[in-house]
């Protein structure tokens, strides 16, 4: 009965540290991914601080798993991995406040070029009329 226990928390502790190596790579993988596409400009670096800033939360919750668990039990939350699911909640809001923040100055400046292009539109086509020989 006794080493059937101890094979039991052996297994829990080699899948609780499996998990965390698997986390480690994620987190690590995530933030490579990041990089190479600041690297390849297909995100500006001003976009992607929040996504390397979760990345880097999420790496250190992955290597320092009792900061995890601390931070469930200060949230009131009985199981611990549940907390990242908070956290990717979390960022998930961030990110979309900033991108709407982003396409809402994107809009703006849409509107703003739209009437300075009409405007520019309108000053073209009189100069036309004043300066066309057939019109005098």
């Amino acid at each position: 009965m006794e080493t059937q226990i101890q094979e039991q928390v052996l297994s829990t502790v080699v899948n609780m540290v499996r998990i965390q190596y698997i986390a480690i790579t994620g987190s690590i993988l995530f933030l490579l991914l990041i990089l190479e596409l600041i690297r390849r400009k297909k995100i500006r670096e001003a976009y992607s601080l929040l996504w390397l800033f979760f990345g880097v939360v999420f790496l250190f919750f992955s290597i320092f798993r009792n900061c995890l668990e601390r931070l469930a039990t200060f949230l009131g939350i009985d199981y611990a991995p549940a907390a990242i699911f908070i956290l990717l909640l979390m960022a998930v809001i961030f990110v979309l406040i900033q991108f709407s923040v982003i396409l809402s100055q994107l809009s703006e400046q849409n509107k703003k070029l739209i009437q300075e292009v009409g405007s520019l539109k309108t000053e073209i086509e009189s100069l036309k009329k004043n300066n066309d020989p057939k019109s005098a």
